[in-house]
């Protein structure tokens, strides 16, 4: 949130405010990390609880996160300028 201005709990295009491309920070390595820090800090608190079934609510958490993402991502491609370009370019630096 610190990097990204336009972080928010709701998918939308925020016009009104500039929306742009955010490329720095984390979002150099991965585009929604957010969702990448939910799904690890949901799958760490099953795992800190030592229960084997918390596994299970972790798990389903981790799904719906992962659908969000794919959505978010589709509606970004669709309606951020620039966006379909910056989700085109490899993530990884090569040698």
């Amino acid at each position: 949130m610190w990097t990204n201005r336009f972080f928010s709990s709701v998918v939308r295009i925020q016009t009104d405010r500039g929306h742009h491309v955010i490329q720095e920070g984390p979002y150099r390595f991965v585009r929604h990390p957010g969702y990448v820090g939910a799904v690890l800090l949901g799958l760490a608190s099953a795992v800190a609880l030592g229960s084997l079934w918390s596994l299970i609510p972790a798990g389903l958490m981790a799904m719906l996160i992962t659908d969000r993402t794919a959505l978010e991502d589709a509606t970004l491609q669709r309606e951020l300028p620039g966006y379909a370009e910056y989700a085109s370019k490899p993530r990884r630096r090569s040698r």
